[in-house]
């Protein structure tokens, strides 16, 4: 559906204005429903960035600072999400033992197979974005890329 139908709105300053709402809108739609899709699970998109990212990691640990350096969330609270992460036992933290300073984080056996559960459910949101063929994909994966470098 056009942006315009979307947000009722006909007239923008520009193009680039327009692109501007456009990226923002589209932003917060995925968004929406990464989080209906996370809250089923108890899990927030957050904490899922946490868990993906530990995985790659695996079988080696994280530091904190590696997690905020890779979070999509800059915002986000990488030591209190850990914590979250670790009440549910999906990760476990324990001081490092190269530097006493630094938390080491690691993925669980749960949070492993929590991923690999998700893995499969999340394509129903990749459905969503099927809507575009592959090379439309493609160009706009390269088009994003450009605009942020």
């Amino acid at each position: 559906m056009r942006l315009e139908d979307e947000i009722q709105q006909q007239k923008f300053g520009n193009e680039y204005h327009k692109l501007s709402v456009n990226i923002s809108y589209t932003g917060s739609w995925l968004s929406g429903k990464h989080i209906q899709f996370f809250k089923k699970h108890k899990l927030s998109p957050q904490q899922y960035n946490v868990l993906r990212i530990l995985r790659g990691q695996y079988p080696r640990p994280a530091s904190v600072n590696l997690l905020i350096e890779r979070m999509l969330d800059k915002m986000s609270n990488a030591s209190r999400l850990v914590d979250k992460l670790c009440d549910k036992q999906l990760t476990n933290r324990k001081v490092s033992k190269k530097d006493r300073r630094q938390v080491d984080v690691i993925i669980t056996g749960k949070g492993l197979e929590l991923l690999k559960k998700l893995d499969v459910e999340l394509l129903s949101i990749e459905d969503e974005l099927k809507k575009l063929n592959k090379a439309e994909v493609t160009t706009l994966n390269e088009l994003l890329d450009k605009l942020r470098g």
